[in-house]
């Protein structure tokens, strides 16, 4: 028999015309069934489902399948959820991202997996789709976020641990609840930012009650979510975090500054046409390191924004040079 929680999927997914998450959830029955040693009845679920594909295919045609591939806008949340999630479709792919090639390998595994998820759930099994991305600010954290919904063609939602955490009890258990009950609701990419504002070490100086009691609803629900969305928290103190959280997350992804290569690799995707035909990449990647993603991305804009105000068709050398000494500056000024 299909659980329950398989059948109120199921339900959801056709009132809500979900078509992608109707078959998904009834070949996951499948699965649970053949699990069961009932084969007769997982084959004939599986052959149903591929009829019914194959139907929508043919009904519609190459002009229905093109618009079947399309997101459908979503609302933004309402009520109390409103004050918790924000949401968007981004665009980004990970072609355009720097990357070492390990954080790369990681992230295109994870992608592979949840394009496969239909497949892997056949045997039952599951996709990647929950994951810790621990590095300095500016590394490209949220970035990642917003690249895997923008190529898995889902909704970016984000919610932010400082709406989430109140000086009232259990409140903030009750709304983060509240956001992994939307989760199951919605497939999409839900990103919780400043998650150290939360999963700091159990026992320590900033701990407080109210934020041990969230942490422990948290440390529950990631790891009774069954739900086909991809959970994606990022921290920039991972060794700060309790050790109880990394456990709960299929990988740990890791992040640091640039290094000399892919700060020239930045520099040529920064400035693009702008860039004069004698700039110096290496030079100017010397200059950078130390420098965060963001910050090289930042002065490479503001150097951009100086050669417009000033009337020039390329970029200088010189105005990138400086834009990164300042930049490194004001880090050294305020670490």
């Amino acid at each position: 028999m299909a659980r329950s929680d398989q059948v109120k999927a199921l339900l959801r997914a056709y009132a809500g015309d979900n078509h992608e998450h109707f078959f998904a959830v009834a070949m996951q029955m499948a699965a649970d069934e053949a699990h069961r040693g009932h084969t007769k009845l997982a084959a004939e679920l599986r052959d149903l489902v591929d009829a019914a594909k194959a139907g929508r295919v043919s009904a519609g045609g190459a002009a229905r399948s093109k618009v079947s591939q399309r997101p459908i806008p979503l609302a933004q949340p309402k009520g109390e959820l409103s004050e918790l999630l924000s949401v968007q479709y981004p665009h980004e792919h990970l072609q355009h991202m720097v990357l070492p090639d390990a954080v790369r390998n990681k992230l295109n595994r994870v992608l592979r997996e949840q394009r496969h998820h239909e497949q892997l759930r056949t045997y039952g099994l599951s996709p990647r789709r929950k994951l810790l991305l621990v590095g300095p600010p500016g590394t490209g954290k949220t970035m990642t976020a917003a690249v895997l919904a923008g190529e898995l063609r889902l909704p970016l939602f984000t919610a932010r641990f400082d709406s989430l955490i109140t000086k009232f009890m259990g409140e903030s258990a009750s709304k983060l609840r509240l956001v992994f009950d939307a989760l199951k609701m919605t497939r999409g990419v839900y990103f919780f930012d400043e998650f150290d504002s939360l999963g700091l070490q159990r026992g320590s100086q900033h701990d407080v009650a109210e934020m041990r009691r969230t942490l422990n609803m948290f440390l529950q629900l990631i790891e009774q979510d069954t739900s086909e969305s991809l959970i994606i928290a990022a921290t920039n103190h991972g060794k700060d975090l309790d050790a109880a959280l990394f456990r709960r997350f299929d990988d740990v992804v890791k992040y640091e500054s640039p290094d000399e290569l892919q700060i020239e690799a930045l520099l040529r995707n920064s400035l693009g046409t702008f860039v004069a035909p004698d700039i110096d990449f290496q030079r100017l990647a010397l200059i950078g390191m130390g420098e965060s993603h963001a910050d090289i991305v930042k002065a490479c804009l503001d150097a951009l924004k100086d050669a417009v105000m000033e009337g020039q068709e390329k970029i200088s050398e010189s105005s990138v040079a400086r834009h990164l000494e300042e930049r490194s500056l004001g880090r050294k000024l305020h670490p």
